[in-house]
């Protein structure tokens, strides 16, 4: 019998198609490929001549400032606190580990309060002198805190630790990494500090000598100043 014969009877053999991976696996290995490169334009950025491959140019192309508003102060600013804390900010996902999903900021927050006495509501009641014009009595309104001022050029992140999803999405964001929350979270916490702080019985104090000091230099000898 003619083996040829039977060779040209047999049937190919199937081509075997090759493997492909599920749809997790080459979601995992493109992230990988991502991380890779990062890494790389990171290294690269390090050697000479290739910094300029990866050098950002910043152009101010800001338009003229706009003068919106004018108002009149009424009011003495009688002492300010300048107050420092230290901001400890964690977020974590509640299935994932904090490698996965999940920041940590630790911030220093600079900051300053000045404590007020609004003199603009003061009507012909709060001030009495007597006929002699030698004493005089004044009633003001209690003193108040303004609103805590955060110095960025004194506040800085001393640390940021992000997960991977959280890095891989500072990639498609404006503001990678936003200081935000921490920032608010400084004004919170110096605002409360003020008001511990004895800030507004100190502006009140300075308050009072200020009045009596000008008071006195337009020939009043006696000089009464009450918070009501």
């Amino acid at each position: 019998m003619d083996n040829s014969s039977h060779d040209a009877e047999r049937e190919p053999a199937p081509r075997r198609e090759p493997r492909r991976l599920p749809w997790w696996g080459r979601a995992v290995g493109g992230l990988a490929v991502l991380a890779v490169v990062l890494v790389l334009v990171g290294r690269f950025s390090l050697l000479p001549g290739f910094g300029d491959l990866f050098r950002e140019d910043t152009v101010d192309r800001s338009g003229p400032v706009l003068l919106k508003s004018i108002q009149d102060m009424h009011r003495y600013e009688g002492a300010a606190g300048n107050f420092q804390v230290v901001v400890d900010l964690e977020k974590d996902a509640a299935f994932l580990p904090d490698s996965v999903r999940g920041t940590r900021t630790l911030y220093v927050g600079a900051g300053s309060v000045s404590g007020y006495v609004d003199l603009g509501g003061l009507g012909e009641q709060a001030v009495t002198v007597n006929e002699e014009r030698t004493k005089v009595s004044l009633r003001l309104p209690h003193a108040v805190l303004g609103t805590a001022a955060l110095d960025l050029d004194r506040s800085y992140a001393v640390s940021k630790q992000r997960g991977l999803l959280d890095r891989l999405g500072d990639l498609f964001t404006d503001n990678p990494a936003g200081e935000q929350a921490v920032q608010r979270l400084a004004v919170q916490h110096i605002t409360e500090a003020a008001r511990d702080s004895g800030l507004v019985e100190r502006t009140e104090k300075n308050t009072t000598t200020m009045l009596e000091g000008l008071l006195r230099s337009l020939g009043f000898q006696e000089v009464t100043v009450g918070y009501v």
